[in-house]
């Protein structure tokens, strides 16, 4: 007991500290300021954009891992994983080497005029890079765990296999789903190495909430502290209403 009150209060304290650094009126006027709510404004944008990416093309990947059987999957697996514990500056870099002018892939897209780095489609393939595996990893748990008996029923009632993907597979795995998702997002709402090196700090561009955090650190504290704040609320908010709508959904 005594044990988890410390580790409770080493998470707690420093929260509340920031928390109560600044009164909330002088709080809000900082939010107000138009540097900061154009950032608040891109990161909802980029976050929103690389958590409908991670849902687009992460789904196929989990239902694939989750179903199939074949060589090399563990070592997919371990693929999707990897960005979760990586370094967000190792993948920045991975992503500079890969898409810049002279990179893998970037090189090619130069003779056509196109060049991803230091551009918001940027943030938004760092964000889907470093985010996209917790939505993975929770789509696959959710497959893996639903018993197939259902689907089985389905089939006999000559259901096609689309049909019951989306009107029966998915409806019953939504916790997963849904917890994979707000998972995604919010983790995609705090990066800040991957996004900062590969798509770099240009305000009304490239400048997420984390960079200007990191910014305004240098300078101005009161700033800082009120994006640190924001970013606080948001993603505590998200965790805490995945919680409860899973409780409620236990209840039932």
């Amino acid at each position: 007991m005594l044990l988890s009150s410390l580790f409770f209060l080493f998470l707690g304290i420093p929260l509340a500290g920031l928390l109560f650094r600044e009164a909330p009126a002088a709080i809000w006027n900082e939010i107000l300021q138009p540097d900061i709510f154009q950032a608040l404004q891109l990161s909802v944008l980029t976050t929103t954009l690389s958590t409908l990416l991670a849902i687009v093309f992460g789904l196929p990947v989990a239902y694939v891992l989750a179903r199939q059987r074949f060589f090399g999957r563990g070592l997919l697996e371990t693929l999707i994983t990897l960005p979760t514990v990586l370094p967000p500056v190792v993948a920045g870099v991975a992503l500079l080497l890969t898409f810049g002018r002279l990179g893998l892939l970037g090189r090619y897209l130069a003779i056509f005029n196109i060049s991803i780095p230091f551009t918001t489609a940027a943030v938004v393939m760092a964000q889907t890079f470093v985010a996209a595996p917790f939505f993975v990893n929770s789509a696959k748990a959710g497959f893996e765990q639903l018993d197939r008996r259902y689907e089985r029923a389905a089939y006999t009632l000559r259901a096609s296999p689309l049909y019951t993907f989306f009107r029966i597979t998915l409806p019953l795995i939504r916790p997963a789903l849904l917890s994979g998702i707000g998972l995604c997002w919010a983790r995609a709402l705090g990066e800040f190495g991957a996004t900062i090196t590969f798509a770099g700090n240009f305000p009304g561009v490239t400048q997420t909430m984390p960079i200007a955090v990191y910014i305004a650190s240098e300078s101005d504290l009161d700033k800082s502290i009120a994006l640190a704040v924001v970013l606080l609320a948001v993603s505590f908010g998200l965790l805490l209403t995945l919680r409860l709508s899973q409780r409620t959904r236990e209840k039932r």
